[in-house]
Parts: structure tokens; sequence; C-alpha cells
């Protein structure tokens, strides 16, 4: 039987003719575990790859270069090598820093389908070009965890529908940040029916009207965390109206590290997922407990806001685990004198420096005038 490693010899075969004198962009462990690639020489040594023929986590970055020299791959019968793909160790695999001609990106899922691939990080990626035309069955690697970062698509927001298509159904957690683009196309996405826990975080251009796009109702049905920190949220009333727009139901909500403010008076009210349980508001700079809560809640998360007293009774929820911590009215510190601004430990040391010297002269004159009694 051919061995693993000729498969992927096969495919870097154009490449191979680079000089053994160009350093080695790909680096393994002691272990055998993890495996680095970081092709940023002028003249890659892209069969350094085959370093990685043995980790079970694999990093592989472009720098910054176009990978169309190896749209070949997208014209190669893999199926053919399934058995070889199968033998790799390989779990998690992240590509970035590169430009991937989209024909490419899904040939390579369409291959790893054979993998024991679980988790699957594209970052700091420009995919180019049309994707080829979906499979007839359902195909790709069956991922547990997908993570998109700084990803741009020529699709626009159809990207993520296009995407589905070539991976399993079975994607458990899947993180989205600095998204080109989060206005998916609805009526071209399918249900994630496994997906439990989804990562709209850091798209600070997100918004609310953005987050009621980007949950196309009932495609999550099995959503049980919804995490969008640093993501232009403005108030949690205005959160709870994309919840209820989009009818999911989590029970674990994160909005911490975003601006929030009160809700404004007379702003209609908004009835919360009756299973939600768990909400973050850590870090929002938030100057009192916002009014319209969920009514009970088993874990409510305040800390490090600008709280200058204890919240009262009636301003909170019923709740069983409350954290204050990080506010101003739990700050340690002993009350001092106000302070001016301007002033610094130097001016103080020098003031003191000045007033020993002055002690100092003072009482060298009463020793001499002594001296002459």
């Amino acid at each position: 039987m051919v061995r693993a490693p000729c498969l992927l010899l096969l495919l870097l075969w154009p490449l191979m003719h680079v000089s053994a004198t160009v350093p080695e962009p790909c680096e393994v462990d002691d272990d055998n575990f993890r495996c680095v690639c970081n092709f940023t020489n002028p003249q890659p040594n892209w069969s350094s790859a085959l370093n990685c023929i043995s980790a079970v986590e694999v990093e592989i970055r472009g720098g910054g270069r176009s990978l169309h020299q190896f749209i070949k791959i997208a014209d190669t019968d893999l199926k053919l090598y399934a058995n070889l793909i199968r033998t790799l160790p390989l779990q998690r695999l992240t590509v970035g820093a590169a430009r991937v001609p989209a024909l490419l990106l899904f040939a390579v899922l369409r291959g790893l389908g054979y993998s024991r691939l679980n988790e699957l990080m594209l970052e700091d990626l420009e995919v180019t070009g049309t994707p080829p035309p979906p499979p007839l069955e359902a195909t790709g690697p069956a991922l547990s965890t997908l993570s998109i970062r700084n990803v741009s698509w020529a699709t626009g927001g159809a990207w993520l529908a296009q995407l589905q298509q070539w991976i399993l159904p079975d994607i458990k957690v899947l993180n989205i940040a600095q998204a080109d683009s989060l206005a998916f196309s609805c009526a071209e996405l399918r249900t994630f029916p496994a997906l439990v826990t989804l990562n709209l975080s850091d798209n600070p251009g997100l918004g609310e009207h953005g987050l009621t796009v980007a949950l196309c109702p009932h495609k999550f049905p099995a959503l049980r965390e919804l995490e969008v920190r640093n993501a232009g949220m403005k108030t949690p009333n205005g959160v709870c109206e994309a919840l209820a727009a989009a009818g999911v139901q989590p029970h674990h909500l994160d909005l911490s590290h975003n601006s929030l403010r009160a809700t404004a008076p007379g702003a209609p009210g908004c009835v919360w997922p009756s299973t939600l349980n768990s909400l973050i508001l850590s870090f929002a700079g938030l100057e009192q407990v916002p009014k319209g809560l969920p009514s009970k809640l088993s874990v409510l998360d305040l800390s490090f806001n600008r709280l200058n007293r204890e919240p009262r009774v009636d301003e909170l929820p019923t709740v069983g685990s409350l954290t204050l911590d990080g506010n101003p009215f739990l700050d340690p510190r002993p009350p001092t004198h106000q302070e001016d601004p301007n002033d610094s430990g130097m001016v103080s040391a020098c003031a003191s420096s000045t007033l020993a010297v002055g002690m100092s002269g003072a009482l060298a004159l009463l020793q001499g005038a002594g001296a002459f009694a």
C-alpha cells in the first residue's frame, strides 16, 4: 500500500524543486504533537509541510501570498486516497494569512472529509473567485468546532450557506469574528441541528439590527450559548428584541465588553426567553442596573462596571449568583483628600527635600552661634 506521506508528495510535487538551503518554515514540537508553518520566505519551501505529517495540531500561515499555484488539487480525485487520509492523526487545523481560491478551499474541505479533523480555524484569509457547484451528497469533515476570524469572501453574505455545504451538519460550536459580512442569506442557509454555541464576539459593527439579521429564524434550534462580546450592542432590551425576532432560546447570554446604556424611558418592554438563566454584563460601562432584565436568573455578572452604590433588591432580578466585583462602590481604599491632578510624587519629594535642607541649615547656624558665644 502507498504510504500516507505520498499523498502530500503528490500534491506538493510541483514545488519540490525549491533549494534545500531555504530555511525550514515548519517546526514540530518535541512530542510531535503540534506543528506550526509560517511561509514568509520570498521562496517558501512548501515541502516543509511534510514535517507535519504526524502532528495532531497543525497551523499553516501563508505569509499573505496567493495559493493559486495549488489550484490543481481541485481537479484531484481525493477519494482515491481516502484510506491514506484516514491514517493521518490530524484533529485541529488552522489556516491563515493567505489568498485562497474558493475552488481550492472547498476541494481541501472535501478531502478532509476522510480525515479525523475535529476543529478548523480559518483566519486572516481572502477567499477569491466563485465556489464550485454544491456536492450532491453530504461531504466534508465532521467538525465539532468551526472558527472564522477576519475572512473576506467574494460571495458576500452567501458565504456561510456555501461553506455549510462542504462540512457535515454535526458542528456544535461556531465562532465568527471580524467578519466581512454577517448578513447571511437565510433562505439558502441550512439548519444547524446540533449547534450549541454561537459566538459572534469581536464584530463591533454588528449592533442589534445586525444581530437580528444574523440570527436566521429556525436555523439554530439547539442553541444554548450566545456570545456577543464587543459587538456594538447598545441596550439589553435591544438584544432581547433580536432574540425574540429570531426565536432563539439561549440558556447563556454574554454581552460583556459592549458599551451598554439604560433602556430609554417609555421604550416598549421585551419578553426574554424563558430558558435564559445566565446573563453576563461585565465590562459594559453600566452606571446602574438596566431595567427590564429577566425576572429570574441563576447567574448575573455585573462586575467591572461603574456602579457607585450597591444595587437595591428591587433593582435586581431574583438571582442565585450575583457578581459585583470591580465596581467603584466596592473599592477598598479609604477616602483621601482631593489631590491636584498636576501633583506628583516628584513634587512631594522635592518639597520634603527642601524642608530637610532648610532645617539642616538652621541647625548649622544655631550650632555656629553657640561656638562664638
